[in-house]
């Protein structure tokens, strides 16, 4: 059996090698080397909880936390299973544990459901409305990986899927004002689809002579456009999710910042060179951490 190896992207090398051969694998498996994916899929549980007034619920916030990292390591697992072969042909996914063969299928479907009961525990956290919302999604889940395969714009499907947490958010602190809610989850999509189309710069190459489809591929040289539009489309539906909440100016400025990130990405993005796209990418986390902020602003002295 081949040593673990660590792909291009991985973030924690120095704890994830730690961990025995055997043991690293699995945690490699389900991205725990590479946190930006949990912090993708946590911020935007965060904001709906914000944004919909819990700025008080710091254990809710700790354990979407938690269901964050379970469950975007159970989509992991369940993207690798099902495009191994795809994965073994692409230079960056070649060493993948069930790609490279340190993993068996079986062995990564019985981590797929240890990750799932993680994310079952978090679950019953939760009111009877948010698990509703939750469990809605995992037939979006289920399908994202074969997108790639049928549209260019796997982008869109990803984003429906990987900030389905600002509903989760909202409806956990309360079930009104779905106006604010619709405007927040659009505003997510939008964020979500201008990061992986970042993101997929990295591939685009190797994803041509694949046959792999993507956002990426889709703009051509249009990219860095693109990209601007997603953000530009993201900012706005948030603006219009704060101000039907508050409605004042208030709102607004709180957006600034978050505003102004994504502004430095677009101008600063090299669409050419992939550690540059990459740190674009990775910084989508602190693009996070400020909206988070503008939420708490807006939604605890605007609760209507």
């Amino acid at each position: 059996m081949t040593e673990p190896a660590f792909v291009p992207d991985t973030q924690s090398r120095s704890l994830v090698s730690m961990l025995p051969p055997s043991l690293r694998d699995y945690a490699m498996l389900a991205r725990f080397d590479r946190p930006i994916g949990w912090w993708l899929l946590f911020w935007p549980c965060a904001w709906g909880v914000m944004l919909a007034g819990g700025e008080s619920r710091w254990g809710l916030v700790l354990w979407m936390l938690v269901g964050s990292m379970a469950m975007r390591g159970a989509g992991c697992v369940w993207n690798d299973i099902v495009d191994a072969d795809l994965d073994r042909r692409v230079a960056r996914t070649a060493s993948r544990p069930v790609a490279s063969g340190r993993v068996s299928r079986q062995a990564a479907t019985i981590w797929l459901f240890t990750l799932c009961a993680a994310g079952l525990v978090v679950l019953f956290q939760l009111r009877w409305q948010a698990q509703v919302m939750a469990l809605s999604s995992l037939a979006l889940v289920a399908a994202y990986p074969f997108m790639k395969r049928i549209t260019w714009w796997p982008q869109v499907w990803l984003g429906l899927v990987f900030t389905w947490g600002s509903l989760v958010g909202w409806m956990e602190i309360r079930s009104d004002h779905i106006d604010v809610l619709v405007a927040l989850y659009g505003g997510c999509i939008f964020w979500c689809i201008g990061y992986d189309t970042i993101y997929a710069l990295q591939d685009r190459e190797d994803d041509v002579l694949v046959g792999i489809r993507s956002a990426a591929l889709r703009l051509g040289r249009h990219v860095r456009a693109g990209v601007a539009a997603f953000y530009a489309l993201a900012v706005a539906f948030w603006a219009l999710a704060f101000w039907t909440l508050r409605g004042d100016w208030v709102a607004l400025v709180a957006l600034a910042p978050v505003a102004a990130h994504l502004g430095f990405q677009v101008v600063t993005l090299d669409t050419d060179d992939g550690d540059n796209a990459l740190a674009r990418f990775r910084s989508n986390r602190d693009a996070g951490l400020v909206m988070a902020l503008a939420c708490w602003v807006v939604g605890n002295a605007g609760v209507i």
